[in-house]
């Protein structure tokens, strides 16, 4: 039998377990992205749930990768649009298509056009999107009646913003970065110095001698002009109408409580960050789990050569015939065993040790002690399970920031990077043997993924614990850096400077005057004394 003491202190012990537990639940909007970006997200839903809070989620009807699933305390609103699956599906493949075949046939000027006619589409599809929620009385009135405490949304689905503002709730943006870093330094008031920050897609590194940072200060303001440009005459005139005053983009983005970014120091170069931006980069990174039966007997099958994982991600499902026949080609050349997320036509040169996959477990293959290499585009959901297990890698970038994660993991010594619409079987064959075979790739690896685990907590319980902060505080807004509220001229401290140019050159003037006052009176006493002897 326990005596009092002992029976005090066995509750205070159950007490102290339990408190965990009875965190007061909170309310979360969540506002997802598309394709990779969802499934990085649903990783912060799942462990939100975890944690007693209830989840809604906003997505439209058109939606092509945002499934609903059952959780007694996950709600799926999904709001009506004019739009069906297949269109939505056929605007990004002709963005793919864009940056994956006709870039190896346009010239630049063309490209910069093509580009300009693809993002206008993008932007009519984010309109469409914004007014199924936002002029949808039943569904706003549904939001407001929830009463949330706080929204988590990627930038990748628009109008966030302006719904926080209707909603009067705090928001957190998770987001891997822009070109030029253009929402974080125009939006976010992020500092990026262009002698030592590189600009997306410059594929700079921090050492840049003069030239680069000529190029880099230029890509910087190329950057500026056409996000302000595109704005203005697209997503500005409805978000003005919207909020019924002048309204830029910036104006709604910039009053986000927290900006969670998706990388971090291992893939970074050093760089300045305000207190309301977190590297949560990994979070969905996790231990590999058991893999199915036959994929397992098939990596056992490999001996001591090892497998080779190969994605080009969710967004790609189908290749051209040629570009298809030559990567089977090179792969059928290497002695490991390769596993290759493929749903398109079989390729004609497909080789005994390569099988396709619609989908694969790519967390557990490459967490698993016999993967050599895997051959990515880039993405950083797959860049960052790679480091997470210490797997070098082939980079075969197609569009947007892939080329840039890749360079960055180039420059690190942890991967080769191929040119997808230039490589032959050859280079992708040398690509995966120096990877493979060269020790120094799989150091650098390694180094990486020590400096991600090395972490005071894991990057997943850094995005919750920042989301679950703005709920307790009702906001963070003592985070948010004074510039949101200064003009460019008094940001740059130009009124400053124009003041003390102007006092120098009153100084200079009073003393050349005073100079000048002084001379005449001494040399026309002298001349009136000479003519007077």
């Amino acid at each position: 039998m326990l005596n009092s003491h002992d029976r005090a202190m066995l509750l205070c012990a159950i007490f102290v377990l339990m408190a965990p537990l009875c965190v007061e639940s909170g309310k979360v909007l969540i506002l997802p992205g598309e394709y990779s970006h969802w499934h990085n997200m649903r990783m912060i839903v799942d462990e939100l749930v975890e944690r007693n809070h209830s989840i809604t989620v906003l997505v439209s009807s058109a939606s092509p990768s945002v499934k609903s699933f059952k959780n007694d305390r996950v709600h799926f609103n999904i709001f009506q649009v004019p739009l069906e699956k297949h269109e939505v599906n056929n605007m990004w493949e002709e963005f793919v298509d864009l940056w994956m075949y006709q870039s190896r046939t346009l010239s630049k000027i063309q490209m910069f056009f093509k580009s300009i006619a693809v993002m206008d589409r993008v932007t009519s599809h984010n309109v469409i999107v914004c007014d199924g929620f936002l002029r949808n009385v039943a569904v706003m009135d549904t939001l407001k009646r929830s009463n949330f405490d706080v929204i988590l949304s990627d930038p990748m689905m628009p109008c966030s913003d302006v719904l926080a503002e209707q909603l009067d709730v705090p928001f957190v943006l998770s987001l891997r970065l822009t070109f030029g870093y253009v929402f974080e330094r125009e939006c976010g008031q992020l500092p990026t110095p262009p002698s030592y920050v590189p600009a997306v897609p410059a594929r700079f590194t921090d050492h840049m001698d003069f030239v680069e940072r000529l190029q880099n200060f230029l890509m910087y303001g190329f950057h500026t002009a056409v996000f302000y440009l595109h704005t203005k005459l697209t997503i500005n005139k409805y978000l003005s109408e919207l909020r019924g005053k002048p309204t830029e983009l910036c104006d709604v983005l910039s009053r986000a409580d927290i900006w969670l970014i998706r990388t971090y120091w291992d893939f970074e170069y050093p760089r300045p960050l305000l207190p309301n931006f977190k590297f949560v980069g990994g979070l969905h990174c996790k231990p590999a789990k058991p893999l199915p039966d036959d994929m397992e007997e098939f990596v056992q099958s490999s001996g001591d050569d090892g497998i080779v994982v190969f994605s080009l991600g969710s967004m790609i499902k189908n290749l051209t015939m040629e570009r298809a026949n030559t990567i089977a080609s090179a792969l059928g050349q290497i002695p490991q065993k390769v596993f290759w997320r493929y749903s398109g036509v079989k390729p004609e040169t497909l080789a005994p040790n390569t099988r396709l996959y619609d989908w694969l477990p790519q967390n557990d293959l490459l967490g698993h002690q016999k993967t050599k290499a895997f051959i990515t585009h880039g993405g950083t959901n797959g860049l960052y399970e790679a480091i997470y297990h210490g797997v070098p890698m082939v980079g075969i970038p197609l569009f947007a920031d892939q080329p840039d994660n890749l360079h960055h993991m180039s420059t690190k010594g942890a991967a080769v990077t191929l040119d997808f619409n230039n490589m032959e079987s050859k280079d992708l064959v040398d690509a995966l043997n120096t990877v493979i075979n060269v020790p120094s790739y799989k150091e650098s690896i390694m180094r990486l993924s020590r400096i991600q685990h090395d972490q005071p907590m894991r990057p997943l319980d850094e995005a919750v614990f920042w989301i679950e902060f703005v709920m307790r505080n009702k906001g963070a807004k003592h985070l948010r850096v004074q510039s949101h509220n200064l003009s460019w001229y008094q940001y740059h401290c130009l009124d400053v400077f124009a003041f003390l140019l102007a006092i120098v050159g009153l100084f200079i003037f009073v003393m050349v005057k005073s100079c000048c006052f002084c001379f005449r009176r001494c040399c026309g006493k002298s001349s009136v004394k000479t003519k007077n002897e």
